[in-house]
């Protein structure tokens, strides 16, 4: 049994192997069949703006994600293959005489002998699964220096992607196209990583965290990253086309163009920037990518311009600077424009050479201190006593062009010969602190110049300086003098013998805050701009949704006042022959309108009078849970909502439940009539039959005229005069009597009050 199982197995695996033959076959076949002419539908003859165009025809129709047809993918890969050789010209010269692009034919030998030499390596048939060659190490092998983890793109690779862009690929197993860009990625990582650009792999499978993060979100993706900002690349994978990427990345304004008629301008912006000038001369109509990447890496330090010699107009400059037209040239120039501080010169120039050049060159020779950061890199703290850098600090005032203090100064430090001394200078006007500190209380200096030897001892700011006695003019007097105290330091460090703390710089250079605030628009405007059209439609779903939702109120908002405008306009605009009656009325008195004729204005809660129409719907039939307030009126007043002298008998009849709060008078007491209910309030609650009573409390004068007796009864009795003075008092104002009315209304709301229950409610006749 067990040697018929291994005999089973062997012909399973000559099976697998005759297959593969066959399947590479095939390949080998369908290579020698590949004609990128007949590809792109162009002659042996056509140009490249033939060919061109009829690539970007062509990969606009088989662009998988336009095409739905099932070999669009194999066809756009096909089309890309055949633009990326005819558009090199070595490699489309290759293939004229050859019949192939003479390129990774090493690779795909070495990738046939691995399929046949691990062929029973990649496939266990005692295993539950099949590692096959697209899903094995050795295509990880690749990108395994290159491959990205959370922390690790967070922690280090944005923040450098202030000072180069990154270009990143999103890749997982069982990805064919990811098999299909292998080639170009590999030789564009190899041209990029030596032109300083990051490279990084993310493998979905793995780092889903990341992937998602970077809203990547299939496979294959590709994206770049600078300043912190992510793009995607949404073109055909060829090696020109990721170069474009790249260069698409970097900011527009990095390299100025310079010739012979603002080469000065350029040149004398080093005093308003305090930055050092670039020039490179080249007889290249467009700038290098390699020097974009060098201006991106330095922007902070130094400004770059590109000189093209082959152009007319830049001959004045290299016969001024004894250019040599035919190899790259880098000038720089500090603060002298008709001299550069420092060249280089050499055909293919290399990245590690020209960021030497540049790392040396970084400063100009007396810098002046713009910022606090500047400050830190120009005078370091002091770490040992061999490791010791004083800064030489000349505080003087602004000028437009350069003082002869600032030039004595400045030729100075230019004979420098010490390692351990930079030189500085500060605006006294602008860092006004600063400049305060180290200088003396008298008035010697005031409006002048002055220098000062200083040394930093630690970050927050403490410094040991000696300032010179008298001020700097430049004169041979105050070199002399400054020449003998910096021999001396190196002997002796006691002589900074001063001691302060100096406050931070101000950052002179910082725009403003409206400048930021227009950039930051402006990048996110056109982030915004570039992910309607490019970014994947998942990851725009949740700003679309709030945009939609948004504007979905607002109209709903507008349309629903309008309506409610027009109903309102509709309303309180009465009939023509009730505004004609309100205009012959206005002599009649106030008391003859009727106060339901009136439609209540909006804000205002209707109240309407509680008769014998609306007594069984507002009172008997009332919904439970609702509760009606009555506010008791005489008849005297306009607004009553219980008539005393129609319903008395009906409120009197209430009142008897209430007799400990409100006691009734005896009905055939002389003064019965002329007891005053007026400013009584009742929430009456139809459903469970009971009312909750609100008594006005009497002010000093109405119990003076009362009396001062508690008893009602004997209130009653006081005689005529003092009847009539009773009966007056229900005319005072309302809003006096209603003066504790809310006070009993929150006790209302709360359900404190005292309520009394009858049996079932009169009728109100």
């Amino acid at each position: 049994l067990w040697k018929g199982r291994e005999m089973e197995v062997k012909k399973l695996s000559i099976s697998w192997q005759f297959l593969i033959v066959l399947v590479l076959i095939l390949q080998i076949l369908s290579a020698l069949d590949f004609d990128p002419y007949r590809v792109l539908g162009v002659s042996r003859t056509a140009s490249q703006a033939d060919i061109k165009k009829a690539y970007k025809k062509l990969a606009r129709e088989w662009h998988p994600d336009k095409n739905k047809d099932p070999g669009a993918e194999d066809k756009f890969i096909q089309i890309s293959k055949a633009y990326e050789i005819l558009s090199n010209e070595e490699k489309r010269s290759h293939y004229d005489h050859y019949g192939d692009a003479g390129e990774n034919q090493g690779h795909q030998k070495q990738q046939r002998e691995y399929r046949f030499r691990h062929f029973h390596e990649n496939f266990y048939f005692d295993e539950p699964f099949f590692h096959f060659p697209f899903n094995s190490e050795r295509r990880d092998s690749i990108d395994e220096k290159y491959l990205l983890h959370f922390s690790h793109y967070v922690n280090e690779v944005v923040p450098d992607s202030f000072k180069k862009p990154y270009l990143i690929k999103i890749t997982s197993d069982w990805c064919f196209s990811c098999i299909h860009i292998e080639p170009v990625w590999k030789e564009v990582v190899q041209e990029l990583e030596g032109l300083g650009v990051g490279i990084g792999v993310v493998h979905a499978g793995y780092e889903r965290r990341l992937a998602h993060h970077l809203g990547a979100h299939s496979t294959p993706a590709i994206l770049g990253i600078i300043n912190g900002k992510i793009s995607f690349f949404h073109n055909a994978v060829v090696r020109e086309n990721l170069r474009q990427f790249v260069e698409s990345l970097l900011p527009g304004n990095l390299v100025e163009k310079v010739t012979d008629k603002n080469y000065v301008r350029f040149l004398s912006g080093w005093q308003q920037e305090n930055k050092p000038r670039v020039l490179l001369f080249d007889q290249m109509p467009v700038v290098p990518l390699l020097y974009k990447l060098t201006a991106f890496a330095y922007k902070d330090y130094l400004s770059f311009g590109y000189v093209y010699v082959g152009l007319r107009g830049a001959e004045e400059m290299t016969r001024q600077y004894n250019v040599n037209v035919y190899a790259p040239t880098i000038l720089i120039f500090k603060e002298h424009i008709h001299k550069p501080a420092d060249v280089i010169q050499a055909r293919g120039m290399k990245k590690q050479v020209i960021d030497d050049f540049i790392t040396q060159n970084k400063y100009l020779l007396a810098a002046r201190l713009t910022s606090q950061k500047l400050f830190h890199e120009l005078c370091p703290v002091k770490r040992s006593l061999r490791q010791r850098k004083y800064c030489v600090v000349l505080l003087t005032a602004e000028a437009t062009k350069m003082s002869k203090p600032f030039e004595a100064f400045l030729s100075f430090a230019l004979a420098n010969t010490q390692d351990t001394v930079r030189f500085v200078h500060v605006y006294s006007d602008r860092q006004q602190e600063f400049a305060s500190t180290l200088l003396p209380d008298s008035d010697t200096f005031h409006g002048k110049s002055a220098v000062s030897i200083l040394e930093r001892r630690n970050t927050a700011g403490r410094v040991v300086y000696k300032t010179l006695e008298d001020p700097w003019t430049g004169s041979e007097s105050n070199k002399f003098i400054l020449l003998g105290y910096l021999d001396q330091l190196r002997k002796d460090p006691a002589l900074l013998s001063s001691e302060a703390v100096l406050p931070d710089l101000t950052d002179e250079l910082a725009p403003i805050f409206l400048l930021r605030w227009l950039y930051s628009a402006s990048d996110y405007i056109s982030d915004s701009w570039d992910s309607i059209f490019h970014s994947n439609w998942r990851e725009m779903m949740p700003l679309l949704s709030l945009v939609f939702s948004a504007l979905f109120i607002l109209f709903g908002t507008v349309i629903i006042q309008a309506f409610s405008d027009s109903n309102e306009e509709r309303e309180s605009s009465p009939p023509d022959k009730e505004e004609a009656h309100e205009k012959t009325g206005k002599t009649e008195p106030s008391f003859t309108k009727e106060p339901s004729s009136k439609i209540p204005k909006k804000g205002f809660v209707e109240v309407t009078e509680l008769t014998d129409v609306t007594y069984t719907s507002n009172l008997v039939r009332l919904r439970p849970g609702h509760i009606n307030v009555v506010l008791i009126l005489s008849s005297c007043l306009h607004f009553s909502f219980l008539s005393l002298d129609k319903h008395r008998e009906w409120l009197e009849y209430l009142l008897e439940f209430a007799q400990d709060v409100a006691p009734i008078p005896n009905q055939y007491d002389k003064h019965f009539m002329e007891r005053d209910y007026t400013g009584y309030v009742l929430a009456l609650n139809g459903h469970k039959k009971y009312f909750c009573l609100f008594k006005p409390q009497k002010t000093v004068e109405e119990e003076e005229a009362m009396g001062s007796c508690s008893d009602l009864d004997s209130s009653l009795h006081l005689g005529e005069s003092r009847g009539k003075s009773s009966s007056g008092l229900g005319s005072r104002p309302i809003k006096g009597k209603l003066s504790k009315l809310s006070l009993w209304m929150e006790r209302l709301l709360e359900g404190s009050l005292q309520r009394f229950y009858i049996p079932s409610w009169p009728e109100l006749d």
